[in-house]
């Protein structure tokens, strides 16, 4: 069975670990509503997709 010779430093360790980090969400602004929502989704505040009304809000 392999067993490591010598203990792996926290600065060895953490270096490794430096790219599992998960960004944070990318956001943009509804052109409607200007309310911040997922870019290519339907935005959740106001309904609309491209500038089209996909879902029936509480305005209608």
């Amino acid at each position: 069975m392999a067993v490591p010779k010598q203990k792996t430093s926290k600065a060895k360790r953490d270096s490794r670990r430096a790219h599992d980090a998960l960004p944070a969400p990318t956001r943009s602004r509804c052109p409607q509503c200007e309310a911040p929502k997922l870019p290519h989704r339907i935005c959740s505040a106001c309904g609309t997709y491209r500038d089209r009304k996909v879902i029936r809000g509480e305005e209608d």
